[in-house]
């Protein structure tokens, strides 16, 4: 097992076959960026209607957020709905739930239909402290308007004491990457092109659309950005989005684990499931999330993650580490449809708040209804939800915040001069170098040297010292430690990288 990457990716990698390649000013009905659970679903629609489609993954299958989830397919998410239900009406909160049904019932019809496993298990939301009791009541409160069957208990497997729980019976847990090998395998059975290495960096105005990529142009009547984030600026979605990252370990522990799927109301977040591997059952533990970019030391929340699982499961031996990106619209409904600018022919789908399993795949059956002709009653009041006080003060507060990094990030890498000596493996730093701002950083024994400034908005990266990446807090592009971009809004990688290279002796 590799403990550097996520136990799914690690345990069921899709492989590549290399017979799909990009020709340049090749025609098809619609291009799909993006090779997560969203775009793979999207295309396998377009595909069963007899369209000529291409997916475009810049990394591989799943090598972002699908690949690094907890992968719990549910309806019972945390306290979302509650947050929901503070934004927007019951009308919205509803259309929201009846959104996350559908894509949940169509994944694991999918599943049944495909022979891919899944377990189900039933779904709690938890408290131990008197905050997030209170946070769990109005959960409770939003669940019922919202239509979901949730109980009330004390009752749980977890090896320590709770103050309240609400459960929701017959929810899922899936292994990622097994339900995109599985879609990618149908997809192309149907003809569908799956390319991989290879990144959509813009597209024009009028369809036929020309669709840039790092492999040259091709042609579209539409293009769906399942990415993450849209990398299209238009409509300015990165400004509407706060980025978030979380992490997640999986162990092996002697004696009983929970069998349930488990998050805590409380802060920071705890969440807990098994995952069946090699005959066995490990548990997956996550949690404590930030906003990307902005925190002093991700290590240390690994680092707490650890010390959390050993206190409560004593003797648990971690096999894997890995952890997550994924965006927060301000009133928490996901951005689906069409992109402002794009003349009716660019789709996105963003703003999963960490529910992608369900969101994603909603999102999957939206867009393609869209784009045949259909119609979905259920997604109409998301549709046309209103902006409401609380999301216009949510908006303030996420670009105050961004606002202020901008300005303190230039500040601190104005007034810091790089220190003389490289830093020390694993670490990286940003200083000011001939009145610029630069990064260096030193990984596996080789220092990279490049400008600092986020090729998205001029945002100063900082360094991750655990994931060893450079990170943007203003809008969650994220790139290597050789300033190659790994995720986020930004299409390029950061500058120098090729110039200045140098192993260390």
């Amino acid at each position: 097992m590799n403990p550097r990457t996520s136990l799914w990716l690690d345990t069921h990698p899709v492989p590549a076959t290399g017979a799909d390649r990009l020709t340049p000013d090749e025609r098809y009905d619609t291009v799909v960026a993006g090779a997560g659970l969203t775009g793979l679903a999207t295309a396998v629609l377009l595909a069963r209607a007899g369209q000529r489609v291409a997916v475009l993954e810049a990394r591989s299958v799943g090598a972002v957020a699908t690949g690094n989830t907890t992968a719990k397919v549910t309806l019972l998410q945390g306290t979302t709905l509650a947050e929901i239900s503070r934004h927007q009406s019951v009308r919205v909160l509803r259309s929201y739930v009846e959104g996350n049904r559908e894509g949940q019932s169509w994944l694991l019809r999918y599943l049944d239909e495909q022979g891919v496993d899944y377990q189900r298990r039933p779904a709690y939301t938890y408290a131990t402290t008197e905050e997030g009791l209170a946070r769990l009541h109005a959960e409770q409160e939003a669940d019922l308007a919202a239509g979901l069957e949730v109980t009330w208990t004390t009752d749980t497997e977890l090896p320590y004491p709770v103050a309240g729980a609400i459960r929701l019976e017959d929810q899922a847990q899936i292994h990622p990457m097994q339900v995109l090998d599985s879609l990618a395998a149908e997809f192309r059975r149907r003809g569908g092109r799956l390319v991989e290495g290879v990144r959509v960096t813009g597209a024009g105005f009028r369809s036929p659309l020309t669709v840039q990529t790092t492999a040259g142009e091709v042609r579209a009547v539409r293009l769906v950005l399942a990415t993450g984030v849209p990398v299209l600026d238009r409509g300015g979605y990165f400004a509407k989005l706060s980025p978030n990252r979380s992490y997640a370990q999986s162990y092996r522990v002697p004696g009983r684990i929970p069998r349930g799927m488990y998050l805590s109301a409380d802060s920071p977040s705890r969440s807990l499931r098994t995952a069946p591997v090699d005959g066995g059952e490990l548990l997956v533990v996550g949690g404590n999330g930030h906003v990307v970019g902005r925190s002093a030391s991700p290590q240390a929340a690994v680092d707490n993650l650890e010390a959390w699982t050993q206190e409560h499961f004593p003797g648990a031996e971690r096999t894997h580490a890995w952890s997550a990106q994924d965006y927060r619209s301000a009133n928490l409904i996901p951005f689906v449809g069409t992109l402002p600018r794009g003349g009716g022919h660019i789709y996105l789908a963003t703003g999963f708040n960490k529910w992608g399993m369900t969101n994603g795949v909603s999102a999957a059956l939206r867009i393609s209804a869209q784009i045949l002709g259909g119609s979905v009653d259920w997604a109409k009041p998301m549709e046309r939800r209103l902006t409401t006080p609380s999301d216009l003060l949510t908006g303030l507060k996420d670009n105050a915040a961004v606002g202020a990094r901008l300005a303190t990030g230039w500040a601190s890498a104005e007034l810091r001069p790089l220190p003389d000596e490289p830093p020390a493996e694993g670490q990286g730093v940003v200083g000011r170098e001939h009145g610029r701002p630069v990064a260096v950083s030193t990984v596996d024994g080789v220092t990279c040297r490049m400008s600092a400034v986020c090729t998205h908005l001029g945002g100063i990266v900082s360094w991750n010292d655990a994931e060893r990446s450079w990170d943007c807090p203003l809008h969650g592009s994220r790139f290597a430690a050789d300033g190659s971009r790994l995720e986020g809004p930004a299409v390029k990688d950061l500058a120098g990288v090729a110039e200045t290279a140098e192993r260390v002796d």
